[in-house]
């Protein structure tokens, strides 16, 4: 490994031979790590390399078998997240652990209230440490404002100034670009370009090369629970860090040639739907989708993506139109008919609607498909086909797990999500609805789980990809429709159309 390329004065956090061992898993072996005070440490990894496992022994999550962690030159023993906390160490977690019916000042200060006198909470203290905080890193933070009210960068904004309020100079942010759209990524680059130019370092978890390379100082990259590589990114590029992340070449999507069918799949007419709070997210929406093609649906988060594809697996009803998918109404059809008529679905939100987290691999790969064979065997569940499927989704769609016995939360994320891909992608579906399929995986699961789209798609399936990844969504789709406040606004040509010009439609803008 490439020793750190600064001085001993200006190391904050030294990583030292770290290992870490669980039952027939190698998290991390003789990891060494050093970061640079007031710099961008970016770590990348395939999913499984031991980041995570990593992340959590810096926070005091996880105690390691062996090795040491130095910060400041001072060795740590840290036995829990408020010893960490008590040394400066704050962590950003991938998936927000947010209150919505609560403020931002609320949410800021839960479980770390300023007390007064007869220990009541000084709102007025925290109030004025909050602004304060807001105001010298560029948050933009309305102390009063309801989460629930707030966009997913705006959230993510308060998930940091939490840990600032907890008086936190080392910031470990997991996947923080994860769930944000182009602009949303810029504006947190720049917030994080403050944090460091006031003396903060972050440590930066990210899958996504090309905006590891745009605002890093610092790149370390594991492979199989190990440091393999240290390097600055200006001396490296995206194809060198994708190989020394999988070992080898990174392979690339080929969609080839059109292969759209005359066969309508999914007809969605003139639909409008209101939520339960009564806002009308959906307004006379229509979308089509045939076989053999890749719509790609591009929009930034919360214009009615999440509400659209409720509703065309039947989860929601729309109040005025209609969707028909694979010849069933979706109006008057069930979830389990509309699976069961060939209906590959992979959720936006893995944990929540995708798996069964205390289950183990073999059982969650029934779930969607128990009234299906090889899942049913009359009104009992074919465990052997479960089992030998599973085997050969763990095979096929690289799942790194010690056993398909082990339960689903043992899992890193990406493998999570790599198991789900598989298990949608099982028995030939006619229409797969695809929402965020790579979003937290690695490039080499990327390409996996993009090869596999394209060949369904090549085999006469019907894709509706929804993405917040428009390179995801230029390199796979066919036609790109899309939607603004509910409504199909454009349809672009991947071919022809730019990343700009597509971001400028997902703004609302006509594009001729």
């Amino acid at each position: 490994m490439v020793p750190s390329k600064g001085s001993e004065l200006t190391k904050v956090i030294e990583i030292i031979g770290i290992g870490k061992k669980y039952p027939g898993v190698v998290a991390n072996d003789n990891v060494n790590i050093s970061i640079e005070s007031g710099s961008i440490h970016a770590i990348i990894g395939e999913n499984g390399a031991g980041k995570s496992t990593l992340m959590k022994i810096l926070f005091g999550l996880v105690k390691p078998d062996s090795g040491s962690i130095r910060v400041r030159g001072e060795e740590l023993n840290l036995k829990s997240p408020q010893d960490a906390i008590a040394k400066g160490i704050g962590m950003v977690h991938q998936h927000f652990m947010l209150a919505d019916n609560a403020s931002v000042l609320e949410n800021v200060i839960l479980g770390s209230e300023p007390t007064g006198a007869l220990g009541k909470i000084n709102y007025a203290d925290a109030r004025k440490k909050l602004v304060e905080i807001s105001k010298t890193y560029g948050l933009e933070l309305d102390p009063d404002q309801l989460v629930a009210n707030l966009g997913v960068g705006e959230r993510q904004r308060v998930e940091i100034a939490k840990v600032l309020f907890r008086g936190a100079q080392i910031l470990i942010l997991d996947e923080p670009t994860a769930v944000l759209v182009p602009q949303e990524v810029d504006e947190l680059f720049t917030n994080l370009k403050g944090l460091t130019s006031n003396g903060l370092t972050i440590i930066f978890i990210s899958h996504k090369l090309d905006e590891v390379l745009t605002i890093a100082d610092d790149i370390t990259v594991m492979r199989r629970g190990t440091t393999v590589a240290n390097v600055l990114p200006r001396d490296t590029t995206k194809k060198q860090l994708a190989e020394y992340m999988i070992g080898g070449a990174l392979p690339e999507p080929h969609p080839g040639d059109s292969t759209r069918g005359d066969q309508k799949i999914l007809n969605v007419s003139g639909v409008t739907y209101t939520d339960h709070e009564g806002r009308k997210v959906i307004n006379n929406l229509s979308l089509e989708l045939f076989n053999g093609e890749i719509v790609g649906l591009a929009g930034v988060e919360g214009n009615g993506q999440s509400e659209l594809i409720e509703l065309i697996m039947g989860l929601e009803k729309a109040e005025s139109g209609s969707v028909e998918i694979v010849g069933l109404d979706a109006g008057t059809s069930t979830t389990r008919e509309i699976r069961d008529a060939g209906v590959g679905y992979i959720p936006q939100d893995r944990h929540r609607d995708g798996l069964l987290l205390g289950a183990t691999l073999w059982e969650n790969r029934v779930l969607g498909h128990q009234g299906t064979a090889p899942m049913a065997d009359g009104l009992w569940v074919n465990k052997a086909a479960a089992k030998s499927d599973s085997e050969r989704i763990v095979v096929e769609f690289d799942v790194r797990t010690p056993s398909i016995n082990v339960a689903a939360h043992a899992l890193s994320g990406g493998n999570q999500q790599k198991f789900i891909v598989g298990r949608e992608m099982a028995g030939a579906p006619k229409v797969i609805i695809a929402a965020q399929p790579t979003r937290g995986v690695d490039v080499g699961a990327q390409a996996i789980i993009w090869n596999q789209l394209i060949e369904a798609r090549n085999a006469g399936a019907a894709v509706l990809l929804i993405s917040a990844d428009l390179d995801e969504i230029f390199k796979l789709s066919d036609r790109i429709a899309v939607i603004f406040r509910g409504e199909i606004t454009n349809y672009l040509d991947p071919k022809k159309a730019t990343p700009e010009t597509l971001g400028m439609a997902m703004t609302g803008e006509k594009i001729a």
